[in-house]
Formats: C-alpha cells, sequence, structure tokens
C-alpha cells in the first residue's frame, strides 16, 4: 500500500489582470465607428422635404403641385420659412414675388390674387435688349418723352425695380425688327403712367438692376 504522504497542496497563486493597450485602441475605434454612424443618420434625419421652383415663377402666376418638384433638404430652424410637401392647397397659390428655377419656394412668396399690388404691362424696347434680361430679371423702365419734332426728350425712370415676366420672341413672316416685346410687372400704382408712355409712342428702355461692377 502507498504511503499517504503529509504534504499539503499546494495554494493556486492569483493570476494577475492582463491589460494589452492594443485591446483598448481597439474598443475605442468600435466606439468611435458606431458614433460615426449614429451622427450620419440623425444627419439623415433631420433632412425635410420642401418645394423647389421647376421653372422660374413670377409675381401673379398661379401655381399647383404639377408645377413645382420636390427637394430633400436639411433647413433646421429655417424650415418654416419654405413651403413643405402637401403644404399647398388644391386649387394651388398665386406668386407674390419673383422665384427662379430651382430656387426652394418662400412661404412669403405664396399668397392670394387679391393682395397683388403689380399690374402686368407689355412695353416695346427700341434696339437690343441687354443679354441678363430673361424671365425674373429686374430692370429699371426709363422712358423718353416723343417730342413735337420728331425726336426725344431727355430720358428718366418711369418705373424703377420692374420684374421681367418674359421676353416676347417675334413670331410671323413680319416681325418688327426695330424693338422687341417685353411684359412687364410694375406697380399698380404706376401703371397709368406706363401706359400713356406707350400711348404717346415714347422711347422705352430697360436697365437691369444688381448687376456687379466688373473691375
Amino acid at each position: 500500500m502507498r504511503a499517504r504522504s503529509n504534504s499539503q497542496p499546494r495554494e493556486r497563486t492569483p493570476r494577475s489582470f492582463w491589460f494589452d493597450p492594443r485591446f483598448a485602441i481597439g474598443i475605442l475605434l468600435v466606439l468611435g465607428s458606431v458614433a460615426g454612424v449614429f451622427a450620419v443618420v440623425s444627419t439623415a434625419d433631420s433632412s425635410v422635404q420642401v418645394y423647389a421652383a421647376r421653372s422660374a415663377l413670377a409675381p401673379g402666376d398661379r401655381v399647383v403641385v404639377g408645377d413645382l418638384g420636390v427637394k430633400s433638404v436639411r433647413l433646421g430652424d429655417l424650415r418654416a420659412k419654405y413651403l413643405g410637401a402637401g403644404e399647398i392647397p388644391g386649387s394651388g397659390f398665386v406668386v407674390t414675388r419673383s422665384v427662379a428655377a430651382g430656387e426652394l419656394v418662400p412661404v412669403s412668396s405664396v399668397g392670394k390674387a387679391s393682395g397683388l399690388r403689380v399690374a402686368s404691362v407689355v412695353v416695346t424696347v427700341r434696339g437690343e435688349l441687354a443679354r441678363s434680361i430673361a424671365a425674373v430679371s429686374v430692370v429699371d423702365l426709363w422712358s423718353a418723352p416723343a417730342t413735337d419734332s420728331n425726336s426725344f426728350g431727355p430720358p428718366s425712370v418711369l418705373v424703377a425695380s420692374a420684374t421681367v415676366v418674359r421676353v416676347i420672341e417675334p413670331s410671323g413672316l413680319v416681325a418688327d425688327r426695330g424693338g422687341r416685346s417685353v411684359e412687364l410687372l410694375v406697380p399698380k400704382s404706376k401703371t397709368a403712367r406706363v401706359l400713356e408712355a406707350i400711348a404717346n409712342q415714347d422711347a422705352i428702355s430697360l436697365v437691369p438692376v444688381g448687376i456687379p461692377a466688373r473691375g
């Protein structure tokens, strides 16, 4: 028979905590990646859908949903300033100020026909138009009064900051090469003066407003 051993079992030495800096760096990288994904998702969720003009809109235009496109943009605190998707009544609305093609539709440009303070008139401009004159351009309307001697007096501004609705292209076999017709929106208070200038065959010119000077 084996003799019983009098030796006591050895006590196990507690293991020391193992720490590898690379492990900590890996955890930080994973946490950073998760935070980045969360930020991207949160940013995407903050986008809202608002209407944008498919083409240039001028005051007086009646607009329905089909005339507008929808853009997904991040506006933050400016959201209330623009027309959101689904906020157009079935009957549409009337534009009260110019909106350029592709521009988000401001709430301030939405109104009723009764609120318009402008009238549409067509004027004939002698000579060529400036290249920058197109729909929704802002121009000063100058008029030189006709005199009895088949000449014209000194020009003056008849209407400041009128809005161009459209440039009417000449059509037909006989086109007037002596001038171009342009539809303008002018304040109702100036309509009578413009019609008087047209009836008197005064010389009318359009000068673009807001064109930066080149150095």
